[in-house]
């Protein structure tokens, strides 16, 4: 007996690669992870974190885009990229791939320099790409001449959350990668959006 043409086939399921940018950012941050795992933690120390060096070191701009790619645990890992994740296809949707990439470098140079120039500790992790998709998706809905109320919620609970950190407490999380991440996220919502 044959199929009558109004039967539907079983529907295929695909998956799609739908947000490039972010889970290629995604894939290689694992991938260095699993390499400094290896090397018991000489890769990231190599190449994975930004710290204060001569300015004829060739590598410490290498370092200025790389360390955002280097964590220093898997809950470090799985905490940054949980953000990253649920934020940036949204972002890399609303704006397209090239500029999520000019935004994550320039956020990444922008945190990198402010910490060799005014600061003793490496820097490693992206924690500062994270606060930056966080603030810039709430201008996702943004209309002009309007500011999002909930840019302002998220500056005070996030940003606020940071500088009391920042101020109070002696852990080993660089709240001004947070901070700086924050703000970049801020102009670059204010400004890509409103043109």
């Amino acid at each position: 007996m044959a199929r009558s043409s109004g039967e539907s086939k079983t529907p295929t399921i695909v998956f799609q690669y739908n947000s490039p940018v972010i889970l290629s950012f995604a894939l290689i941050s694992f991938i260095v992870f699993v390499i400094n795992t290896i090397t018991n933690g000489r890769s990231n120390s190599q190449f994975f974190t930004i710290y204060k060096s001569s300015f004829t070191d060739l590598m410490m701009y290498v370092r200025m885009f790389t360390y955002i790619f280097g964590h220093a645990s898997i809950s470090h890992y799985i905490s940054n990229f949980t953000i990253i994740l649920l934020a940036g296809p949204m972002i890399e949707e609303k704006y397209g791939s090239r500029q999520l990439v000019e935004m994550i470098a320039i956020t990444a140079v922008t945190t990198g320099l402010i910490n060799i120039l005014f600061f003793d500790t490496g820097l490693i992790g992206a924690s500062g790409i994270a606060f930056m998709l966080i603030l810039l998706s709430s201008f996702a809905n943004y209309q002009k001449g309007k500011i999002p109320l909930t840019l302002i919620c998220v500056a005070i609970i996030y940003l606020g959350g940071e500088i009391y950190d920042g101020l109070f407490s002696s852990d080993n999380i660089s709240q001004l990668a947070h901070i700086i991440g924050g703000i970049c996220g801020c102009i670059f919502g204010w400004f890509v959006t409103k043109n």
